[in-house]
């Protein structure tokens, strides 16, 4: 996956979490997510339909404790 050009992105609420974060950038009909903190390490990417899954089930709260 070429990485070049891709424009990443940060949730505005991860602000003031002590770093905790990833970033996420659409990249060839996928999505990548890194962790913010190592911009240089390494990149998960997902299909479009799974990162929509996710995120769904995220905002469901299925992931919540």
């Amino acid at each position: 996956m070429d990485l070049t050009g891709a424009v990443w992105r940060k949730s505005r609420r991860s602000g003031s979490n002590g770093g905790h974060c990833v970033e996420v950038a659409a990249v060839d009909r996928a999505v990548a997510v890194r962790d913010s903190k190592d911009r240089t390490g390494p990149v998960l990417a997902f299909s479009g339909r799974d990162w929509a899954s996710f995120v769904t089930a995220v905002k469901r709260g299925q992931f919540d404790r």
